[in-house]
Parts: C-alpha cells; structure tokens; sequence
C-alpha cells in the first residue's frame, strides 16, 4: 500500500520518527542505569511494543485490564496495570495470573489493599501489589510521608491475616506518575520536577523499608521527567509512553521538535470557504478527537498542527475548529483568501494532534509509513 490509496482520515505513523524517539528514550535509560518499561496505552499496538521491547525495554504499563489480556496474548507477560485496582476487577486479574501472566496491581487505598489481600486469600492467589505514591499533587497516590503508607504496606504484607491462611498480597514496590510535568516548558523546572518525583518514591520506599516491610521496586515516570532526570539514584524502573510518538503537547513542554512527531492524521481537502479564509478537511473532532490540550500552553496548535505529506510544518496553518467529520483549516497569522489555490479541493495533508494518545484512539488501525515509503495496516486495541 502507498499513501494515496489509504481512505481519509487515517492515523499514520512514520516508522522511522517512532524508531527514533524509541531509541532516544531507551539510550537514556540505559545511560541512567534503570529499566523501562513503556506504558503501552498511548499506541495499544502491538508492533509497537516489539519495537519497544527489541530496543530493550523490560516489561510494559498497562491502563486497562483489556490491554493486559490481549498483550499477554501476544507474548508479554511482565505486565503492570498502572490504574487504582478495585473488588470487581479482581476476577479477571485472577484469570490473568493464573494463565501465566505476571501480573502487578496498585493500590492506593486501604479499602483497596484489604479488597485485594482478601480475595487473594479466598481464592489461594497471592497477587502482587505495588502502592501509588503521589508526589506532585496531580491525581492520584499516597503522599510519601503519609502514616497511611505504612497502613496500605502492612494490610498488603500480610499483618492481621488469619494464622496460616496465604496472604492474599505481596507488597511489590512503590510506583509514581509526576503528572503535573505537562504543564511546564522550561529545562529547570523539568529537572526540579523530576528530582521531586525520584526523591519522594525513594522517601516512600525507605520508609517502609524502615518498617520492615518488603520494597523491591520503586518506580517512576511521564515522558518530560525521565528525559529531564539528572540521576536516577533509589529508583529501579523508569515508565513513559508518549515518547514514542510525541505531539503538539509534548513539542510545548519542550522535550521534542517537530521533526519527531510520529503520529498524524492523513486527511483531504474537501471544500472552502474563502471569505473567511478556510479549507475544509474531512478530519474533524471525530479524528483528531477532543483534546486541546494545547489551549492551556504558550502556544495554541487549535486541534492540530497542519503539515505537507513529507512531514514539514506549514507556517501558521492550524485547524481552527472542528465539527464531527469536518475540520476548519486556517492560517492563524493572516487571512488567507487564496487558500482554495494554494489548498485545492483533495489536496491531501497531515495534522499533527495535540495529544497522540486521544487521537490514536479515534482510529481502528494505523497505517504504518516506512522512510521508502510502503504502508502497512496495524491493527490498534479499543476498550475496557
């Protein structure tokens, strides 16, 4: 297959863009001396995750219980699913496990952590538990210098079960997610931002380790703070996702350039409106999806950045607005009413998304575009 036979709108990934970034991250977590293990949500692909796991990634995130089962039907087995566990989900993580798959659960939560060590205990499981710590205020976690921490380790660790019944849990290790990097732009602010996630799991796991509890793993990540960690010293295990593709978000924050965006949506030109200076596309919201994550940031990309087919910005064009299938395609820095000449009706784009993780899951496939050229059809996971 060749680009002008794939139907509009599709996302299409640049193989080599993406082979690069997943290069670029892997070095650097080798060069700090810890493993990775890349949060699959962001492509759901798994050709995508072999290329991860042939550069040399140790295991993978998950954000979905679906995402697990249909990875470890292709072959991963070291799986953690990144998303506070609760009782109704335990089945299908036993399932899991008792097929083989090394499963890990979080919890962040007493009700949490008591769920987990006693159905475990009612079903002669012993599942392996790692605790949320929150160290930037963004979502979710216990904060290091909780007393709860020590509450969660101690319920998950097996104290107060019944004399000689199987725990039910295994205390695996602290994780964290330094959401909140997102929303800085500057090489200081990043590296203070991950100094603070490192030094406050590495507090969390000392202390329960102060207690006497197990705490083998202790792990970090969001795609801004491991490229921004100076050191890495404490923690076993790095976590990112979005490094593989990138996008407008990403570009903002300062951690890519444009030439490093993998993801974009293929669209035409279907019609125009020039009084007002628009080429219609039949990318609309339903394509690019919702997220204008850009809007908060110091540049505003609208929903997306709009791009020649070899990946080269064009200046100032920008899709404005965006209804269900139609996206509004407009020069933000002046009005152009010659764009019905300069874009003619099937004039074939790429717009780079804001955020590749929504926008890769409007699509039931990705069309994947090697450097000669030649597309081949990925097929992408959906749901829960």
């Amino acid at each position: 297959m060749t680009l002008d036979q794939i139907e509009t709108p599709a996302a299409l990934i640049d193989r080599l863009r993406m082979q690069r970034n997943i290069a670029r991250m892997q070095s650097r977590m080798d060069t700090l001396g810890v493993a990775f293990r890349p949060h699959v949500k962001t492509t759901k692909c798994v050709e995508v995750a072999q290329a991860q796991r042939d550069a040399g990634a140790r295991g993978i995130t998950v954000s979905t219980l679906k995402e697990a089962e249909q990875f470890f039907a292709a072959g991963f087995s070291d799986i953690l699913y990144a998303v506070g566990i609760i009782a109704s989900k335990l089945p299908r993580a036993l399932t899991l496990r008792r097929e083989g798959c090394d499963l890990k659960l979080i919890v962040d939560n007493l009700e949490a952590a008591q769920a987990v060590a006693e159905f475990g205990r009612a079903q002669g499981e012993t599942f392996e538990v790692w605790i949320e710590v929150d160290t930037d205020g963004h979502r979710s976690g216990v904060q290091p210098d909780e007393p709860r921490l020590l509450d969660i380790g101690r319920i998950l660790h097996g104290d107060g079960a019944p004399h000689g019944e199987p725990h039910g849990a295994r205390l695996g290790g602290v994780m964290t997610h330094a959401g909140s990097s997102y929303d800085l732009n500057t090489p200081d602010a990043l590296a203070a931002l991950a100094e603070q996630e490192r030094a406050g799991c590495v507090r969390a796991a000392g202390r329960l380790r102060d207690a006497g509890l197990p705490c083998d793993v202790v792990s970090v990540g969001s795609t801004p703070t491991a490229l921004a960690a100076q050191h890495l010293e404490g923690v076993t295990e790095v976590r990112a996702g979005v490094y593989v593709f990138f996008d407008l978000v990403m570009r903002n924050v300062g951690v890519c350039v444009a030439g490093d965006l993998a993801l974009s949506v293929l669209t035409t030109v279907i019609g125009h409106q020039v009084d007002k200076g628009w080429a219609i596309l039949d990318a609309g919201w339903m394509a690019m999806s919702r997220d204008r994550g850009t809007a908060k940031q110091a540049h505003d990309y609208g929903y997306g950045q709009a791009c020649t087919l070899d990946g080269a910005p064009l200046d100032g064009c920008m899709l404005t607005g965006a209804n269900q299938e139609h996206g509004i395609l407009a020069n933000v820095d002046r009005l152009d009413r010659d764009i019905s000449v300069h874009l003619p009706v099937g004039t074939r784009l790429l717009i780079m998304p804001n955020h590749a993780c929504a926008t890769g899951a409007q699509f039931p496939v990705y069309h994947a575009r090697s450097e000669d050229g030649e597309v081949v059809v990925w097929e992408r996971f959906y749901g829960w």
